[in-house]
C-alpha cells in the first residue's frame, strides 16, 4: 500500500506486480482470462443442475458455483461473450473493439493480475494489526464526517494510491469478516473507492489539458469529499441497516478509549493483539489463494457480462443521450458551455468513466472539457468496473441503488466543478 515511483508514475507495489505479471504473460493473458469465464460459466450450470456432492462438501467450492439463479445467469452472458469476443463470432456489436473487445482486451487481464496479488496479499493488511491501529487513530475523524469506522480510510487511501477494485475487494473481505456492517460497506463501496491518481492524469490527458492537473486534481478532491459527507446520510446509502453480514448487531466499538490510554497506546495494543492472533504462515497463504480465486473466478464473469452489455447500450443505442435530455436545463442554468453536447456525456458515465471524456474531447470549449472530465471522475459509479465489481461482490447494494448513487453524485459534485472551473478559466 505504501506510495511508490514506478515508470514515472505513482502507484502503489501490488500495481507494480500486477504490471509486471502482465507484461510477463504476453497476450497469452487475453486468452486465459477468457477461458477462465467461459469455463466459470460452465462449471456453474453444470453444478447449479446436479450438484455433485464430493464438491458440495467443500464449503468454499459450493459458495463459488451456487450463486442464485440471477448470477448463474449473469455468468452464462459473460461466458457467451468471452466466446464471441475471443474467436470473434456472432454479432460484431459484441465483440467490437468499442464494447467486449475493450473489456475482455483491455480491462478484465488488468483486473486479472491485480486480484491474483491483492488476493494473495490481502491477509498481510488484514491480520497483522495495521487496520485496527489506523481505525483507532481515525476514528475521531471519519465516525463524525462519514458516519463510517476509522479503517475505512485506509480503504480510500488504497484506492486513491493506487486501484479503486483492490479498496473494494478489501471492503468486501471487511464486510465478509464483520468489520463493517451492511450501511457502512455499502457506502465505503460507493463513495470510498476512488479513482487512483494515474487514472485521472490519463481522463485528463484525453481532454488535453494536462497542464492544469493541480487545480484539477483539487477539484474532485473537494467535490468528491462533500459527496462523502452527504450521500451516506441520504437515501438509499441511509435506509440500509446496521447490521453484519449474518444479521448480527454490532457491538460497540474501539474508539471508545479505555482509561489510562491514549488512542496511539489503545490503537497499539489492539494492533498487538490482532497480530497474535494469527495462528501460522499456511493458514495466511491459504486464505490469500481464497481470496483470489474467490474474486478472479466469481467477479471477473459479472465484469464481462454488465461491462459488455454497459458498453453496448452507450455505442450502439442512443440510451444514454436520451437520459441525458432532462439535464439540459441543469447544465444550462450552470452556464455550461455547449449544454446540448456536454448532456450527452452526462449519463454515458454510468457505463464507462473514460466515455465522456473521449466524448466531450471534440468540443471546442475547454472550461466544458474540464467540467465533464472532472465529473466523469467524481461519479464514482460505472458498470464497465465499478459497478459490476460491486454487484458481483457480497457488498449489499443492487443495480437500481447503484444507478440513483450515480445520478446523487452527478447533481451534488456538478455545481461544485463548475464553481471551482470558473475560477480556474
Amino acid at each position: 500500500m505504501m506510495p511508490l515511483t514506478y515508470n514515472g508514475d505513482t502507484t502503489i507495489p501490488v500495481a507494480v506486480l500486477a504490471a509486471m505479471m502482465r507484461s510477463l504473460i504476453g497476450q497469452n493473458i487475453t486468452i486465459i482470462v477468457a477461458n477462465t469465464i467461459i469455463f466459470m460459466a460452465l462449471i456453474s450450470l453444470a453444478y447449479s443442475l446436479y450438484q455433485p456432492k464430493f464438491l458440495r462438501n467443500v464449503t468454499f467450492i459450493h459458495q463459488l458455483l451456487s450463486p442464485s439463479p440471477t448470477w448463474i445467469f449473469v455468468r452464462l452472458i459473460g461466458g457467451f461473450c468471452a466466446f464471441c469476443i475471443s474467436q470473434k463470432v456472432g454479432p460484431q456489436w459484441i465483440w467490437d473493439a468499442n464494447t467486449g473487445g475493450l473489456v475482455l482486451n483491455d480491462l478484465l487481464p488488468t483486473l486479472f493480475s491485480v486480484f491474483t496479488f491483492a488476493g494473495l496479499l490481502l491477509p498481510f493488511l488484514l491480520n497483522f494489526g495495521l487496520l485496527e491501529f489506523f481505525g483507532t487513530l481515525l476514528g475521531k475523524v471519519m465516525r463524525p464526517l462519514f458516519n463510517l469506522p476509522g479503517r475505512s480510510a485506509i480503504d480510500c487511501m488504497t484506492s486513491w494510491l493506487g486501484d479503486g477494485s483492490v479498496g473494494i475487494l478489501l471492503t468486501s473481505k471487511q464486510f465478509e469478516e464483520k468489520f463493517y456492517t451492511q450501511r457502512e460497506a455499502a457506502v465505503v463501496g460507493t463513495t470510498f473507492s476512488a479513482v487512483s491518481i494515474t487514472f485521472t492524469l490519463i481522463v485528463l490527458a484525453q481532454v488535453k489539458l494536462e497542464s492544469l492537473f493541480v487545480p484539477f486534481y483539487f477539484t474532485i478532491c473537494f467535490a468528491g469529499l462533500v459527496a462523502a459527507v452527504i450521500l451516506p446520510r441520504i437515501p438509499p446509502l441511509s435506509l440500509k441497516h446496521d447490521l453484519y453480514i449474518d444479521g448480527s448487531t454490532p457491538q460497540e466499538e474501539h474508539h471508545h478509549i479505555p482509561q489510562g490510554h491514549s488512542y496511539f497506546s489503545w490503537g497499539f495494543k489492539l494492533a498487538i493483539n490482532k497480530a497474535e492472533s494469527v495462528k501460522s504462515l499456511r493458514n495466511i497463504l491459504f486464505e490469500g489463494v481464497r481470496n483470489s480465486l474467490d474474486m478472479v473466478l466469481g467477479v471477473l464473469p459479472v465484469v464481462m457480462a454488465l461491462g459488455t452489455i454497459a458498453l453496448v447500450l452507450a455505442e450502439h443505442t442512443a440510451a444514454f443521450s436520451i437520459l441525458g435530455q432532462p439535464f439540459i436545463p441543469f447544465l444550462e442554468w450552470l452556464g455550461v458551455p455547449h449544454a446540448v453536447e456536454a448532456s450527452k456525456t452526462v449519463m454515458v458515465g454510468f457505463a464507462d468513466m473514460f466515455i465522456p471524456a473521449i466524448v466531450i474531447s471534440s468540443v471546442d470549449s475547454d472550461i466544458t472539457k474540464f467540467i465533464i472530465a472532472a465529473m466523469s471522475v467524481t461519479q464514482l459509479i460505472y458498470m464497465s468496473e465499478v459497478g459490476a465489481l460491486l454487484l458481483g461482490c457480497k457488498i449489499p447494494i443492487n443495480i437500481f441503488e447503484l444507478f440513483i448513487i450515480f445520478i446523487l453524485r452527478t447533481l451534488i459534485t456538478m455545481p461544485i466543478i463548475c464553481i471551482a472551473a470558473n475560477f480556474i478559466f
